[in-house]
This record gives C-alpha cells, structure tokens and sequence, in this order.
C-alpha cells in the first residue's frame, strides 16, 4: 500500500513493529514535532528491543528528554522492549506500556485491519483514507470492467 498524505510513523516504521510500537510509546503526551527532533538518533543508538535492553539508563534517559518523563518513559521502553522479545504475546496491549493508541496502530498497519474503530483523530483520518482509496479503485474496476463488455 502507499503511503498517506499524513506520512505517519506507523506507516514508516509499519516494516519494523518494535520501531513501530516505541513510536506509539514516544507520541504518548508530546507531539509529532518533537518525536522527530529525536527518533532518528535514537533508532541509531537503539536499533532493536536488545540494545534498548542493554543501554544505559541514563544515557536513554538524555536522548528522550525533549519528549518529557525521560525516567518515566526510559523505564518503560525497556520494560516493553524485554516483554516484547520474551512473552508470548497477541496484541501489543499485553505488553508494558502500550496502550489503545498503539493496539489501534498494530491493527491498522500490521494486521492491516481497517474496520478498526480509533479514537485518535489522526488514525481516524488516515482510515478515511484509506477507505476513499479503496472506494476509488473498487469505482475504477467497474468502470474498466464496464468498458470491456460494451468493447465486445
């Protein structure tokens, strides 16, 4: 699928859920804004759930700053990370510090299931999208199929 006009981190991350997820974590009560003033250099540091396990607290802790509860939100991306590799899990929900936002995510952008009903207005508006492609193609398939039996 492409992607949105919203360019969302889900649908940049949707190849790698861990990352994907730690987004979700990271939007939690900051902005897209300042998310992206620190993602990149933290994937750099942190590619997956191992190295978030073995980084330095305090080191962690420095990187995420700008998005506010640095101990707070270190704590449970490493938390999350361990659960992540270890449990036996379903849905993201079960594991530490993800919530709704993020299970709606999982659904959308890696299940791929777009009867998901979010509460965030801007998953809201990227399911509208989503929907109005689809309509669109389903329009342009009968169109084509139409032409093809009046052409016969």
């Amino acid at each position: 699928m492409k992607n949105s006009p919203y360019n969302l981190l889900q649908e940049i991350y949707r190849d790698d859920p861990w990352k994907m997820l730690i987004c979700c974590i990271f939007l939690n009560q900051t902005s897209r804004k300042q998310v992206d003033q620190i993602r990149e250099h933290f994937f750099d540091l942190y590619p997956n759930p191992k190295s978030a396990i073995e980084a330095e607290h305090e080191q962690m802790a420095e990187t995420i700053k700008l998005l506010g509860f640095k101990n707070m939100r270190t704590k449970r991306i490493k938390k999350f990370s361990q659960q992540f590799l270890d449990m036996k899990w379903n849905n993201p929900i079960e594991l530490h510090g993800i919530g709704q936002y993020a299970q709606d995510s999982w659904d959308i952008f890696q299940r791929y299931n777009f009867t998901v009903a979010p509460t965030d207005s801007v998953l809201k508006k990227y399911l509208s999208w989503v929907h109005e492609i689809y309509n669109e193609r389903k329009q342009l398939n009968a169109s084509s199929k139409s032409k093809s039996v009046l052409s016969e």
